[in-house]
């Protein structure tokens, strides 16, 4: 039987060209009417670019023309331009966070690359340049949330304001957001994806920041609902794009660094991670994940290479007793010093 609500089902499985989220979670399917078998839908985009339009066409009368005994479909475009978009583009209106200067993105195309690791110690090191900026992480990440670990503090459960605000747990000086904060190191998270875009937004709007010169977010590897989620409703000031050497890991960035594009998020910069590896017993330099990878999609992308991070036990073993390497001398650590000076540097995220 054809009604509104089969129409519907039929239509969330339609994605919005270029993004992973479907047009009824977007809000973009105004009405849906039936009369005789035949079916009459009206979408809103907000963007004036016949592509879009013809590619909706295309696949919505394709898909409701499946359902059994439809008739005609007709589908109908309405183009809006969403009022302090910012962007012809914008799907919604983006909106900073009361209390916070800059808010940088951390991304990667792929797991497995060290994104987390990188976000945590890029925090460490962003409180520690002239003037002790005040830093927050918020750990996007929901389905594998790290950060709890990293900073030590993954036994600790975060309070409520009287106003219902979350307060930020607090470790080596950085609040910190994290669904780690939430479950036992046993439990997985299980849940779809408006689900996981309300957690988002929870943890980046309703928790007691206060003020800060800097938030880093820490979002889940690749180019799903919730780095959706972010890009089109936070103001960022811009986005690190995380990679190692690997040609297969360069691919997955790519997509990421596309995604920005498309929603005129401006990438601050590339940070190529596990870039050579310094035996410690006789001091030879390998480059397990291969060369100059990370330079290359600098370049490409005409943005700087803000630093090669190398892989090092003490790395790893800061990550696991929880005190980010940042916080130390090392060679590692000197590098995420020179890359959080180079991004005070830069007049978009600089503090001053």
């Amino acid at each position: 039987m054809i009604n509104e609500s089969s129409v519907r089902d039929v239509l969330a499985s339609i994605k919005y060209p270029g993004f992973s989220r479907d047009i009824v979670s977007f809000g973009l399917v105004k009405s849906i009417d039936i009369e005789n078998k035949d079916i009459r839908v009206k979408v809103e985009l907000a963007t004036k670019d016949p592509a879009v339009a013809r590619q909706l066409h295309s696949e919505v009368e394709g898909a409701l023309s499946k359902i059994e005994n439809a008739g005609k479909v007709t589908l109908d475009f309405e183009v809006v331009n969403p009022p302090n978009s910012g962007s012809e583009d914008g799907m919604v209106q983006k909106s900073s966070i009361p209390g916070i200067g800059k808010i940088i993105a951390v991304a990667s195309g792929k797991g497995g690359v060290g994104k987390s690791t990188v976000s945590a110690n890029l925090a460490v090191a962003l409180s520690q340049l002239e003037g002790s900026p005040k830093v927050g992480l918020c750990d996007c990440d929901l389905y594998g949330p790290s950060i709890a670990l990293m900073f030590g503090r993954e036994d600790a459960r975060p309070m409520a304001t009287e106003a219902n605000e979350i307060i930020p747990i607090e470790a080596h000086g950085i609040k910190l957001m994290s669904m780690g904060f939430l479950l036992d190191d046993q439990s997985p998270v299980i849940v779809r994806g408006p689900l996981a875009t309300r957690y988002t937004q929870q943890f980046l709007r309703e928790c007691a920041w206060g003020e800060l010169d800097y938030l880093v977010i820490d979002l889940p590897p690749g180019t799903g609902d919730i780095q959706l989620t972010v890009v089109q409703t936070v103001a960022l000031d811009g986005a690190i794009i995380v990679t190692t050497p690997q040609e297969i890991a360069l691919i997955d960035a790519r997509k990421a660094s596309s995604m920005f594009a498309k929603v005129n998020v401006p990438i601050l910069g590339v940070i190529e991670n596990m870039s050579s590896f310094l035996c410690p017993s006789d001091g030879t330099q390998y480059a397990i994940f291969g060369e100059g990878g990370g330079e290359k999609e600098a370049l490409r992308l005409g943005v700087p290479l803000l630093g090669k991070i190398p892989i090092e036990m003490e790395t790893r073993e800061a990550g696991d007793i929880g005190i980010p390497v940042a916080l130390g001398s090392s060679e590692t650590a000197q590098s995420f010093h020179q890359i959080a000076e180079r991004l005070a540097g830069n007049p978009a995220t600089s503090h001053s």
